[in-house]
């Protein structure tokens, strides 16, 4: 075989050199793998640009639609639309139609109401009101509980008995003996910390500034005891529950535990996620600690689970017991198709591979979005005949680009065609969801926290911390306030038997009104 080129420096000269077929099959094979090889740089290189300088939302600009191209637009339905404008209360009153009002009236004394020309008794005439919100911050006090002792006198009353007669009054069992932790001041610490993502040398430098002293180590100490005392009773109650669903969602995401035994301090452990559907009737989230990112662990923590299972693509989800059908996350798919998509010149993207696939599975988004009334039953029959043949249409397209595996388009590809069955599992059930953004966002309020507090210094703080984001995290999807709820278990459990779990958990109905959160109108005593 001939393979000739032009030689720059030999004007009007062409040079042939003889290859054998081999040669030049190994050739282009090379030049093949060195192009899939720049294509994966640049695609790595418009990645780091996008994260660095680029929006992080995932919403791409303008509506793709591929199913609609060989046909003209239907023209319009022009509906005809009668109403009665009705008088709408402000959004600033809306804000503040729940919260307590204290009036202050400003008048004049009565010595001051002559008037000033012919000193007569003045008349009121009218109130000008206006509005503003104040702040009352939290108050340390020191409360002190001075339980009684009661004593006969009686010497014959003694002697009868045997011993000196003596009554207490009835108090309530303390928190923590000999110490100065209260249900309110543990609840307030760990809500700052869980909650609010404040780690515990800022929540030390807070209470300074009140006059409080209290040590970040008391107070982690405060938090480990009342999760082993008594929370740990509600936060094995909720996983029970959990179990029986089902439909679950799963997910997990690192966290650093420094004195875990043989293992280096900057060694990564996990923390694994499972919560409740949309559909479920109790809203559940639950935060389970371990060393590893292993298979045993999933499995264990899912073994009396029997259901479908949302997750990403992570392998250890895909070998659980049969009883548990992974439904595969159409989120995950998405993301490298929109990456590409961005990356391109806004020239270039009409018509790309990047917004062909990207318009597939926006369509399939779009369709759960109209249907986000329907019952599971009739989301699952509109399924079947409008969201399967997309997504079937999708995976024959996809399989057909014969793109190179080591440039963007190879890897979105063959991320899609490996989880292709997973994916597909969305369909035999309507109560299934198209991604599992839903536990996605029960991850995020840990990452936050751990952003601020850093790490855990022992696997038992690891633990209690797992056990406070559980019930904090339940109670809100609950619309509990979490700083009341909290109290009010602290109040409660030390002096409850483990048959009055039930009536303590956050969707329990018996729970006080002043446990209700105010975020949904709820009112709260």
């Amino acid at each position: 075989m001939r393979v000739s080129w032009y030689n720059h420096n030999m004007k009007n000269a062409t040079k042939t050199v003889v290859v054998s077929q081999s040669e030049y099959t190994q050739m282009k094979e090379s030049i093949q793998k060195l192009e899939a090889l720049v294509k994966h740089y640049e695609g790595l290189l418009l990645n780091a640009k996008r994260h660095q300088f680029g929006a992080s939302s995932e919403r791409v600009e303008g509506q793709m639609n591929l199913f609609c191209e060989a046909e003209p637009p239907a023209p319009p339905e022009v509906e005809e639309i009668t109403y009665k404008r009705k008088k709408q209360k402000g959004k600033r009153e809306e804000d503040i139609s729940n919260l307590p009002i204290v009036r202050v009236d400003y008048e004049l004394p009565e010595d001051e109401r002559g008037c000033p020309e012919c000193g007569d008794p003045m008349k009121d005439i009218g109130v000008t009101v206006r509005k503003s919100i104040d702040i009352i911050p939290a108050k340390a006090i020191l409360k002190e509980e001075a339980i009684h002792a009661y004593a006969c006198t009686d010497v014959e009353c003694e002697k009868k008995a045997g011993r000196k007669i003596i009554v207490k009054a009835d108090a309530p069992k303390p928190l923590i003996s000999g110490s100065l932790a209260s249900p309110s001041l543990v609840s307030h610490i760990a809500v700052q910390k869980y909650s609010n993502g404040m780690p515990l040398y800022r929540i030390e430098k807070g209470f300074q500034y009140d006059g409080v002293n209290i040590s970040r180590q008391n107070m982690a100490n405060w938090v480990i005891k009342c999760s082993e005392d008594y929370l740990e009773a509600i936060y094995r109650r909720m996983i029970g529950f959990l179990l029986k669903e089902s439909v679950l969602h799963a997910d997990e995401t690192t966290v650093q535990v420094l004195n875990e035994q043989k293992r280096t301090a900057q060694s990564k452990s996990y923390e694994w996620i499972y919560r409740t559907s949309g559909h479920s009737e109790r809203k559940i989230v639950i935060y389970d600690y371990k060393e590893t990112r292993k298979q045993e662990h999933p499995k264990e923590f899912l073994k009396d689970f029997k259901g479908f299972l949302h997750t990403d693509g992570y392998q250890v989800y895909h070998n659980l017991p049969p009883d548990i059908v992974i439904a595969g996350c159409w989120a995950h798919v998405r993301r490298p198709w929109e990456k590409m998509y961005k990356n391109l010149p806004k020239e270039k993207r009409k018509g790309s591979d990047a917004e062909k696939g990207l318009g597939y599975i926006n369509a399939l988004f779009d369709l759960e979005r109209k249907w986000g009334e329907l019952s599971p039953e009739e989301r699952y029959e509109q399924r079947l005949e409008q969201s399967k043949p997309i997504a079937e249409a999708f995976f024959a397209w996809a399989g057909s680009l014969g793109a190179l595996p080591k440039c963007p388009l190879g890897e979105a590809v063959h991320y899609a065609l490996s989880q292709r069955k997973y994916l597909e599992n969305v369909f035999l059930d309507g109560r299934l969801e198209l991604s599992n953004n839903r536990c996605e966002r029960s991850v995020k309020p840990f990452v936050m926290g751990r952003k601020a507090w850093l790490f855990s210094n022992t696997p038992a703080g690891a633990k209690a911390s797992s056990a406070m984001y559980s019930i904090i995290e339940t109670a809100k999807e609950n619309d509990l306030h979490p700083f009341h709820y909290l109290k009010y278990l602290l109040q409660t459990l030390p002096n409850t038997s483990t048959a009055d779990i039930d009536a303590l958990l956050p969707w329990s109905l018996s729970l006080p009104d002043v446990c209700r959160s105010l975020i949904n109108g709820t009112k709260s005593g």
